[in-house]
């Protein structure tokens, strides 16, 4: 019986393995492994492979699987476990998908367990078409819950990867997606490494995240997917990833394309693998025999990757006997069960921001109300339940379907379109406002109206993926489109009690709104079962927790030039004006008492961490869960800092009157600043601690009704530099 080789012994380690898998490739079965759609090599009994697999909220884009709300709304939970359950959810869905596929012989794209999520870049500006698929503005909320994803996807068994995730895109990427191929995004020392790095580390450096993949622009000059700065120097060098890098798709092309910066094809792939990045989504590197023949590139440089990419399929269990793979037992039935729905349901209640509520017009009243009138373009629609890189749901729910199951035979519930979502009539044929007066009608002849307006990804998303006059995805302006905001207008003319229930995946700046309709819910793009979630809260089922992880600003005009990385005047860190709706802010049916802020001590010696503690007592009628928040000031700071700071969060659940403590930890390296040369430096010190539902910011104190607690403690000693 011949020998096995060692590339199938299991008691060795994967990276050995690899390294005798590749030793026995030729180099054109090399080079055939490096690009997404991986070739079979059916003599070492390789399957073919393709990289490329979406899982932003849901298995996607490869039929039906459990539909999550939109990345922006998971963040809007604050909640570490609940993302982490979901992701787990996905990557069993994605593994049950998958040995299925298999067995049938489906090796096609969106087939495998890659997944090339989640995208932790930062929404630093409300216009950017693409920030839905984050989680949202602070490096530090955008790191807690990305690590929760990565290790909910990658699982905790001791030897395989459920699924490897891939933290995208690497790095300072937010906009303008219509230049993102040619773009140079020029930032600095200090907001590099205060703002668009820390959440990369902290996928790379706690949660292992086994990918990342490089993003389509420049960062200083160089491309994302071939920058020695960020691939080598950062990543591998300081950082110790040792997992695959993979480039955006079709990224390295525009390297010679539309950066500039090489001359050829060859060139390209050169500069792109030599600084780290293994594998290319798209088809340029099926150029890296002739980059190797023009002496470009070496040998070892074709190994190094594939050896990186053979040990991340090793890590999947590839090529390992299923027996022996705890991960591919897990049976198709799991995909998509009622346990998955239900969760996903659930999760999505909690995703809900209650932005204003005045009077109490909520929640409704059933026993008082005769008829609903629900209007607007987002009321039956299913583009805005969905969000971007969704897969497909075995039942989807609107917010009118939702709103007629809640509702019951004895509530007359109407609808209307009232306006398109961004053209000036509905139908094509139409003049312009053909269905105001519809609208008009239904709404006096109810007792309440449900006004479903906002966005779908259809006009805010990825360049290339929208279809309307806003073309490359992003925002020309915060404003509501085409003629809702008229409409909006029209609606309240009657007189009646309106809810506005905004469905988007960003900010928008619904000033009016605010001063005149009683109450408004950000919905998000809430998945396949929306309409139930957002109909439960409407009507009191639960009360609304969900914290808004971007800032809502008063108009367009206050925001700085899109193409300014500067964090100058940017998110709640740095924003000079008032908010209309701050980051973190999102109002209850009941009313939280803060109570007790204690810290263990008021002085400190540098590199020690502190302990927090705050009381939170339920003090009105609803049960309800409570976003409990925690932000740090470091008031003698010696460069320009936040002026406060995201520095813990746990979400928690009281029933009226219960009360409960709440601890946490700020960390010295919490304490510590990024100085302009981008080092970390922890300097003595006061700092102020706050603790409440909501950051310490004038205008939250003035929505929610509630002063947050703030205490002081100093920090003594020499100013240390700490590893970044």
């Amino acid at each position: 019986m011949a020998e096995k080789p060692a590339y199938l012994d299991e008691n060795l380690s994967f990276e050995e393995r690899a390294r005798d898998l590749v030793s026995r490739m030729t180099l054109e079965e090399k080079a055939s492994q490096m690009v997404h759609f991986a070739a079979a090599i059916p003599r070492l009994n390789v399957q073919a492979y393709n990289w490329w697999n979406e899982a932003l909220h849901g298995v996607a884009r490869a039929g039906v699987a459990t539909m999550f709300p939109q990345a922006i709304a998971m963040a809007a939970t604050f909640d570490e476990d609940l993302i982490h359950k979901a992701a787990d959810i996905i990557s069993t869905e994605g593994r049950a998908r998958y040995h299925e596929f298999q067995r049938k012989g489906d090796h096609g794209i969106y087939k495998g367990l890659t997944f090339w999520s989640p995208n932790i870049n930062i929404f630093r500006d409300p216009r950017w078409g693409r920030g839905h698929e984050t989680y949202g503005e602070d490096p530090y909320l955008t790191g807690r819950l990305g690590v929760a994803f990565v290790k909910g996807i990658q699982g905790d068994h001791p030897k395989y990867l459920k699924a490897a995730a891939c933290a995208k895109h690497y790095a300072v990427h937010s906009g303008p997606e219509s230049e993102r191929h040619e773009f140079n995004a020029v930032v600095s020392k200090k907001d590099l490494r205060e703002t668009y790095l820390p959440a990369f580390k902290d996928l790379v450096k706690e949660a292992g995240v086994e990918s990342v993949m490089g993003a389509y622009n420049r960062t200083n000059g160089e491309p994302c997917c071939g920058s020695k700065t960020l691939l080598q120097d950062i990543l591998r060098d300081e950082w110790g990833f040792k997992g695959h890098v993979t480039s955006d798709c079709w990224a390295i092309k525009d390297f010679h394309e539309n950066h500039h910066v090489t001359s050829t094809a060859t060139e390209s792939v050169a500069l792109a693998l030599k600084n780290g990045c293994d594998l290319n989504c798209g088809h340029m590197y099926l150029n890296v025999l002739l980059a190797l023949q023009e002496g470009l590139i070496t040998e070892e440089d074709i190994d190094r990757a594939v050896i990186r990419l053979m040990t991340t399929r090793m890590k999947l269990g590839m090529f390992d006997p299923e027996d022996k793979v705890p991960y591919a037992s897990i049976p198709f039935e799991l995909n998509d069960c009622k346990e998955h729905r239900d969760f996903a349901l659930e999760f999505t209640k909690k995703t809900i921001v209650l932005l204003k509520n005045e009077n109490d017009l909520l929640p409704l009243n059933k026993d008082k109300i005769r008829s609903i009138a629900v209007i607007g373009p987002n009321a039956d629609s299913r583009d805005a339940l969905v969000g971007n890189y969704f897969g497909t749901a075995s039942e989807y729910v609107t917010v009118l379907e939702g709103i007629r199951e809640k509702a019951g035979d004895d509530i007359r519930i109407y609808y209307a379109e009232g306006c398109h979502l961004y053209r000036d009539k509905a139908s094509g044929l139409g003049e312009k406002y053909d269905r105001f007066a519809e609208a008009l009608a239904v709404a006096e002849r109810s007792d309440v109206v449900v006004m479903c307006l906002g966005l779908d990804a259809n006009i805010e998303g990825e360049e290339g993926d929208v279809g309307n006059e806003y073309a490359s995805g992003d925002k020309p302006h915060l404003n509501l489109p085409g003629l809702q905001q008229e409409l909006l207008e029209a609606v309240h003319k009657t007189g009646k009690p309106t809810v506005l229930v905004l469905l988007s995946g960003s900010a928008l700046a619904v000033t009016w709104a605010d001063e005149n309709v009683p109450a408004i819910i950000q919905g998000w793009y809430p998945g396949a079962q929306g309409g139930r979630a957002i109909a439960s809260i409407l009507f009191g089922e639960c009360s609304p927790s969900g914290r808004l992880p971007v800032t809502f600003y008063r108009s367009t005009d206050e925001l700085p030039d899109f193409r300014d990385y500067s964090m100058v005047n940017r998110t709640y860190r740095y924003m000079q004006q008032e908010a209309l709706y701050p980051f973190g802010y999102g109002l209850s049916y009941t009313k939280f008492e803060y109570s007790n802020l204690s810290l263990d001590k008021s002085t400190i010696n540098a590199g020690d961490s502190l302990e927090v503690s705050v009381t939170v007592k339920n003090a009105g009628s609803y049960e309800s869960d409570e976003v409990v928040q925690v932000y740090l000031k470091d008031v003698e700071a010696s460069v320009a800092v936040p002026k406060w700071q995201l520095s813990g969060f746990k979400r928690i659940h009281l029933k009226p009157g219960e009360e409960t403590q709440v601890r946490f930890t700020i960390t010295a390296r919490q304490m510590a600043l990024i100085d302009n040369e981008g080092r970390c430096m922890l300097e003595p010190g006061v700092f102020e601690v706050y603790a409440g539902g909501s950051q310490p910011d004038a205008r939250s104190q003035k929505l929610t009704g509630t002063k947050v607690l703030k205490a002081s403690f100093t920090v003594v000693g020499e100013t240390t530099e700490l590893p970044y």
